[in-house]
């Protein structure tokens, strides 16, 4: 009776031995979370604590045997040794630690990259390295048109080994892989849609956006270098490209078109050429002296009847400064600095910035300030989307003050900004990915408010 109660008040080791008794194969949902963290290059010790996991609270032999299986024998040549090698020593010292046997392979193969790896072999600022991003379908996910049989959908991927030396382009930011999740949750707003990214970078999205069959995917970037790694990850995911806006690029569903569009040197002309429904950024809004070309063209393209200075002339607030913020006036205070060293807001401050309150010529703190409307539900965007086109911006909002000065230029250009965020549910499918903090993302709609 005793140990009865004993089990009923204390469960979680039951479940431990359970978990550790499991069948290890990629049918176990923590197994595919492992594998496909390790595809994703999360870091070591996201790995160990997924190893950890599968082994019911230890990496016993059977859990390395898996990850030998599955992961180290099936990287070689494919996998950034570094990583490996980093990743391996975790794994043998973890193992060391607790008292249990390290698997041979795993000596030895670490050993290999001891020997084999100089100091300046870890960390190399140009270096391209190959992820695989794994969307995982949960089992509510079944009936949507996007979820591919077998539940997974997976991403190759070429990028930047390290943001932080300049090759920003080629890098997988968080808001690309939450706009992916939003056309994979979503496909019917995307579907027979055209559709034109600006910043594509990797070509994240603009892959989703073709896994979802939007009719048209035309992607652009303005780093000649990013345009050419992100051709390459369309090639890798069996996807032609196209370098024109020609209509026979339509005929082929498995055709892209990849644009080189520097935004502050874009004709208008030329920007009135891009015929779409639907436009999408993914952390776009981060630099204030690119932000009045960024509102140029998304301008330009949502509201293609009317030209741009059309809109400039009418505008009762003036004509954009070229660079310059609007006023002086720094909105939203109470600032705090992230780990990097910038500005992050807080929630109040970002309240303060998108609200249903707003007024949308107010005065003061407030004015400049796009409203934000009632956010509407899924069924709600597609109907939206057929009435004229509209832009989708996800951002991590790393400084208030450019976020703001990104608000009064959209106002200045006769667009409505709305924070749709709390609105739209979406998958979640990256539940191994614990690099990735989706709660820190927003996501806004752009539309132009006619007169």
């Amino acid at each position: 009776s005793s140990t009865c109660n004993d089990a009923v008040a204390n469960p979680k080791p039951l479940k431990l031995k359970a978990m550790a008794d499991e069948e290890l194969d990629l049918t176990v949902p923590s197994c595919l979370h492992l594998v496909s963290a390790f595809l994703a290059m999360e870091p070591p010790d996201v790995l160990i604590s997924l190893a950890r996991v599968c082994g019911g609270g230890s990496i016993a032999e059977r859990v390395q045997s898996f990850i030998w299986d599955h992961c180290i024998s099936k990287a070689d040549g494919k996998c950034h040794a570094p990583y490996l090698k980093s990743f391996l020593k975790k794994l043998i010292l973890d193992v060391e630690s607790r008292g249990a046997e390290v698997l041979d392979e795993l000596y030895e193969q670490y050993a290999f990259y001891m020997t084999s790896l100089k100091d300046g072999d870890v960390v190399k600022g140009s270096s391209r390295i190959l992820k695989c991003i794994s969307f995982l379908f949960p089992e509510d996910g079944l009936e949507a048109p996007s979820c591919p049989k077998s539940m997974k959908l997976e991403v190759p991927l070429q990028c930047s080994l390290n943001m932080l030396e300049g090759d920003t382009g080629c890098s997988i930011w968080p808001s690309s892989l939450y706009l992916s999740e939003f056309i994979l949750s979503c496909p019917e707003i995307f579907s027979n849609k055209s559709c034109f990214e600006v910043g594509s970078g990797v070509g994240l999205v603009g892959i989703c956006l073709a896994h979802v069959k939007a009719s048209k995917v035309i992607l652009s970037d303005g780093d000649l270098s990013s345009l050419a790694n992100m051709k390459l990850n369309l090639e890798l995911n069996q996807l032609s490209t196209r370098t024109d806006l020609s209509e026979r690029a339509t005929q082929n569903p498995n055709s892209v078109q990849c644009i080189y569009l520097p935004w502050e040197s874009a004709l208008e002309t030329e920007l009135q050429d891009f015929v779409a429904d639907i436009i999408l950024g993914a952390d776009v809004i981060y630099d204030p002296l690119c932000l009045p070309h960024l509102i140029r063209v998304l301008a330009v393209v949502l509201s293609r009847e009317k030209s741009y200075s059309d809109h400039q002339s009418d505008s009762c607030l003036g004509s954009l400064q070229s660079g310059r913020p609007i006023n002086d006036e720094v909105h939203g205070a109470g600032n705090t600095h992230g780990l990097d060293g910038r500005k992050t807001p807080h929630n109040n401050d970002l309240k303060r910035s998108v609200s249903d309150d707003d007024d949308r010529h107010g005065s003061g703190a407030d004015q400049g300030k796009a409203k934000c409307n009632g956010a509407p539900d899924a069924e709600s965007l597609c109907l939206a989307s057929k009435e004229g086109t509209v832009a989708y911006i996800a951002s991590v909002i790393r400084n208030i003050d450019t976020f703001n000065y990104f608000l009064t230029l959209a106002d200045q250009a006769n667009l409505t900004v709305t924070d749709i965020t709390e609105k739209v549910k979406l998958f979640d499918l990256l539940p191994y990915m614990q690099s990735y903090q989706r709660s820190s993302i927003r996501l806004f709609t752009v539309t132009y408010l006619c007169k």
